[in-house]
């Protein structure tokens, strides 16, 4: 089971200051900042091409200059045809290239319960908008 280690790190005043400054921006400690930028550091590392993201539902994985992740997987899944095909088609829908629908594939094999729990949202947030708009049909009869 893993656990937490404790890590000692020296950094320069002035880093540390824009830590602290941006941990506070952002209502986070600075050892949890530290740990993020760590993390999503080394995801970048091992994934080129792939950026996160923060917005109003979390910080998210993405193509840099393109879509979320979870965006990209959602239209690789559900075109019609498998493998290789299923990139490229994906990236005629996207206007994406097939190496940067591929970035995406690679980082979803990696980390796929992050990516399905992005996908079941926004699945929830698909099926709560039809639902809304069918009730307002229904007055406007």
């Amino acid at each position: 089971m893993p656990g937490n280690a404790m890590l000692s790190i020296r950094m320069p005043d002035e880093t540390r200051e824009q830590l602290e400054a941006t941990a506070e921006a952002h209502g986070e400690s600075r050892s949890a900042l530290m740990q993020r930028y760590i993390e999503e550091g080394l995801r970048m590392d091992r994934h080129p091409g792939i950026v996160f993201r923060s917005g109003p539902a979390g910080r998210r994985p993405a193509l840099a200059g393109g879509p979320d992740v979870w965006e990209v997987i959602q239209v690789v899944q559900n075109v019609e045809t498998r493998g290789d095909r299923a990139i490229a088609e994906a990236a005629s829908w996207l206007g994406l290239s097939a190496a940067q629908v591929r970035t995406a594939v690679e980082y979803y094999a990696d980390y796929p319960a992050e990516i399905d729990s992005w996908l079941a949202r926004a699945h929830a947030q698909a099926i709560e908008a039809e639902e809304r708009f069918r009730r307002q049909q229904e007055l406007l009869r």
